[in-house]
């Protein structure tokens, strides 16, 4: 069980750590197979996989979720030929055009007719919550899939007070001065990625990997008055990953040294294994997140 990216949220107010009591709120809307007439589903499953019945899964104070959505897949570009024939089909039998809100009418039709017979895709995505720390934290940097996960966490509970986290000082730019002196603070190291962008919407975009960061070529691109976007940073050599302008943690890897720790445990299944490594993880991140926020002048 490793997060492979992290979207932060801090939670406003507290929530209760009385995980059975989320559990309970979170029955009513565990996963139900998505209808055939219906485009999508979505619902709580339980973390450890079909085997298990618990949907929260709590270890160490923390509590892992999984929610699982499906969707119909149905092409676009089949279903416009499809409305494509039926439209011909009828203006020339009726000899009349066929209007805007008539073909609209034609479309949904076709979709209910179809959807019975589409494939079906599913998908998993996971989040944890640590009140004792005060975080949400999210296994996407997609937008779509932060907001399907926090979104559905607020329709469960009613309300969600979360927030993404403020810092005093901006992430491009303290980066930027990072990449500038060619290190970073003393508990972290540069990586060999990263992204910079010129100023303004327009901007043109650089993005390299693979190459040594404290380079002439980076340095003309930072002299030319780009700003970095994305960072490539390792934490006190047990955690790697790429951080955004917008505390978004991207490519996130545990490192030999974490992972091996996991040698010396007693697990002897696969429930034990999971839950070693789900402490290890929520255990590294409860460092890792604060000293992040500290980087940047602490919380605002």
């Amino acid at each position: 069980m490793w997060f492979k990216n992290l979207t932060l949220f801090r939670l406003v107010e507290p929530i209760s750590a009385a995980f059975d009591t989320l559990a309970e709120r979170l029955e009513p809307y565990a996963f139900q197979p998505c209808p055939s007439h219906q485009p999508s589903a979505a619902g709580w499953v339980p973390p450890l996989g079909r085997k298990a019945v618990d949907l929260v899964h709590a270890v160490g104070g923390s509590a892992l979720l999984c929610l699982r959505t499906e969707e119909k897949v149905l092409p676009a570009s089949v279903l416009n030929q499809l409305v494509a024939e039926r439209v011909a089909g009828i203006e020339d039998r009726q000899r009349r055009p066929v209007r805007r809100r008539e073909r609209q009418e034609l479309r949904e039709q076709l979709l209910q007719e179809l959807l019975p017979r589409a494939l079906t895709r599913s998908r998993h995505g996971y989040a944890y919550l640590d009140p004792r720390n005060g975080w949400l934290v999210v296994d996407s940097a997609s937008p779509r899939g932060v907001e399907e996960m926090t979104g559905f966490l607020r329709k469960t509970l009613d309300t969600l007070p979360i927030a993404p986290p403020k810092v005093k000082r901006s992430v491009a730019a303290v980066m930027t001065a990072w990449l500038g002196e060619g290190r970073a603070p003393t508990d972290f190291g540069l990586g060999d990625s990263c992204e910079l962008r010129e100023m303004g919407e327009s901007g043109g975009v650089v993005r390299c990997r693979g190459q040594d960061l404290t380079g002439d070529e980076i340095g003309g691109h930072l002299a030319a008055g780009k700003q970095v976007s994305r960072l490539g940073l390792n934490w006190s050599g047990r955690v790697a990953f790429v951080l955004d302008e917008a505390l978004v943690v991207r490519q996130l890897r545990f490192l030999d040294v974490v992972r091996e720790s996991l040698l010396d445990g007693a697990a002897d299944s696969p429930e034990a294994v999971f839950d070693a490594e789900f402490a290890l993880m929520t255990g590294e991140l409860a460092g890792l997140l604060p000293r992040l926020l500290d980087l940047f002048g602490g919380e605002a």
